[in-house]
This record gives structure tokens, C-alpha cells and sequence, in this order.
């Protein structure tokens, strides 16, 4: 069969022709080398929660586009989300999936799926892993930890409801008594309490991270019980926010801004901001380190910021109270219970 005559043969036929006919000899010069873009960074999370959740998960998506842009954008950060994984063994399948793929860091945003990533991160050694919230690498040099000193906005929100309350009576909705969330609940009660040493803070802990009919049973109790200010903290407290909405009750968030679930009655947020600590967690694997160190964010490093509601109308005393409670906590002033 008679092969085609392509485009570059006919050039190479052409070339010699015209060096026949000019008698002498022709200098090429070699095409130049073609530089292959190079690859984005691999990063993967997976989370308990959906990613507009306006919470725990929302706060670290957030945190991963935020560092994207900065990069450069999706050619420079490649993003990859399983959210909504409550079931741990979903979780853990999803998490060994990411690590199969030769995703660069895989993120296991949860508390409750530390057992598994102690198990798979030792199967794929080059990966980096990085979990939350706890400050536990298992030992293992591929693995970083991250936790939020929620403890800390959790007081100067405590501080400002027991300021807000004319009861004395503050409600808190809590998930399970671990990690940033107990933390943030130990926290709000301490605030209060340093603020009104009479005040009433009943806190019930649904048993739940995600189950938000819990939630709202909780606050309805709550405000039964005379409370005039709530707060609470995971996914599951939309729940508790409609409650104090069609309550007209006050509303202090935590992990994101949640204003927009209640605009006139979301008090204040401690918003977490993951990107101080995944920075440099991202600045690290590129000189080389892979895992072994652990991380924290909180009001003096910029990882919690206490996010006011413009569209509710705060007390400039509370507001000062609160700012002066933030100053305390940063400089070493005002102690909130440690874990």
C-alpha cells in the first residue's frame, strides 16, 4: 500500500532541493525544546458533612480554595472532595482511593477517622495525610494533625451572651464531647461564667455531629428551661439556629460564619480559617517534609476570627467587651480552659 506523503515529508523533499541548488551547504537549527507544564498539586478531602454546610466542612473547602487562588488557580492546586461522609468505613474508602490515585496530600477533615488513617497511611508511605481535629500523628512521618483552639472564640462568645442574657439562662447544643467542638462548649461556658459568675449554662450534647431534628429538640428544651441566648457547634446545628430564629433568640456560631441562616439574630461566628495552617503544611511537603508535625489555629495566628453580624444590632460595650476578651486571650491576659 502506498503510504500518504504528509506535510513534513514534503518540507524534508523541498529543503533539498533548494540546498542542491544553491550549491552549498545548510545550517539548521534545531526546533526548540517543548517544556512540559508542570503538574498541579493533588489535594483531596475528605469530610463528614457537605461543603456548604456553613461549618465544620465548609470551613476547610473554604480554606482549600482560598490557597488555590492563591497558587494560581485549578492549574496550579487540583481539588478533589468526598463529602458527606458520615459512615467511617465510607470514609476510610474514600481516603485509601485518594492515596491509590497519587494525590499529593489527602486530607481526613474528622475527628472520628483517625483509627482509619492510622491503619492506611502506613500503606502508602510517600503520601502525606493530614487529619482534624486532633494534635495526634500516630508517630507516623507521613501524617500531619491539625485542631482548632476552639476554646477560645467559644469564651469571648460566652463572655458576650452572658452580657446579652437577662435571664442568666444560656443554652449550648453540643454534638459529642470530643475534639474542637467539647472544646468550644467548655469554652462558651467558661466566658459566661468569668462574665456572670451566676449564670445558668445548660449544655446538652445530642450524641449527634449530623442529626439536626436533635439539634432543634435540644433548643426548644432549652429555651423551655428559660434560656435567652444559644449556641452550638458541627453541621447539625441548623437545627438549633431555625429554633432560635422562629424564637427570636441569639445566636453565637462557631467553624464558619453563620449568619445567613439567621441574619437578624446570629450574634457573632468564630470563623476558622484552615489556610494558616494548610499553607504550611503545603510549604513544608515542598522542602521535603512529609508528615510527623502537628498544628494549631487560634485568635493570636489568625486561624479563628471573630466574624460580627452587621445586621444585628450589638451593644458597643458588648462589642468592646468582646474585643477587649480577644486581646486578652492573645496576649496570655485571659486563660480559657485547655484541654
Amino acid at each position: 500500500m502506498r503510504r500518504p506523503f504528509t506535510i513534513g515529508a514534503f518540507a524534508l523533499v523541498l529543503a533539498l532541493v533548494v540546498a542542491a541548488c544553491g550549491g552549498g551547504t545548510t545550517e539548521t537549527t534545531a526546533a526548540p525544546a517543548t517544556t512540559a507544564a508542570p503538574k498541579p498539586f493533588r489535594v483531596a478531602l475528605v469530610a463528614p458533612s457537605a461543603i456548604n454546610d456553613l461549618a465544620f466542612t465548609q470551613s476547610m473547602y473554604d480554606a482549600l480554595i482560598s490557597i488555590q487562588s492563591d497558587m494560581g488557580g485549578e492549574s496550579a492546586m487540583e481539588i478533589a472532595v468526598t463529602d458527606s461522609t458520615f459512615v467511617v468505613e465510607d470514609a476510610a474508602a474514600a481516603i485509601r482511593d485518594y492515596a491509590s490515585s497519587g494525590y499529593d496530600l489527602v486530607i481526613a477533615h474528622g475527628s472520628q477517622y483517625g483509627g482509619s488513617l492510622k491503619e492506611i497511611a502506613p500503606d502508602f508511605p510517600d503520601t502525606s495525610f493530614a487529619w482534624g481535629t486532633a494534635g495526634d500523628t500516630f508517630g507516623l512521618p507521613n501524617v500531619f494533625a491539625y485542631e482548632a483552639a476552639s476554646e477560645e472564640g467559644g469564651y469571648v462568645m460566652g463572655v458576650m451572651g452572658a452580657a446579652l442574657s437577662k435571664s442568666g439562662v444560656l443554652g449550648v447544643v453540643g454534638p459529642i464531647e470530643v475534639g474542637d467542638a467539647k472544646r468550644y462548649v467548655d469554652g462558651f461556658a467558661a466566658g459566661a461564667t468569668a462574665q456572670d459568675p451566676n449564670a445558668d449554662v445548660k449544655i446538652n450534647y445530642t450524641g449527634s455531629f449530623s442529626d439536626v431534628a436533635l439539634a432543634a429538640e435540644a433548643a426548644r428544651a432549652e429555651i423551655g428551661a428559660g434560656a435567652d441566648v444559644l449556641t452550638g457547634t458541627a453541621q447539625m446545628v441548623v437545627g438549633a439556629i431555625g429554633v432560635a430564629k422562629d424564637d427570636g433568640v441569639p445566636w453565637f456560631g462557631t467553624q464558619a460564619d453563620q449568619t445567613q441562616l439567621a441574619p437578624s439574630f446570629v450574634v457573632a461566628s468564630q470563623v476558622y480559617h484552615w489556610e494558616v495552617v494548610m499553607k504550611e503544611i503545603i510549604d513544608l511537603m515542598g522542602q521535603g517534609t512529609i508528615g510527623g508535625k502537628s498544628f494549631t489555629i487560634d485568635l493570636a495566628n489568625g486561624g479563628e476570627v471573630i466574624s460580627y453580624n452587621p445586621g444585628y444590632a450589638l451593644p458597643t460595650d458588648v462589642k468592646q467587651l468582646a474585643e477587649d476578651t480577644v486581646k486578652g486571650i492573645s496576649d496570655g491576659s485571659i486563660n480559657p480552659p485547655r484541654p
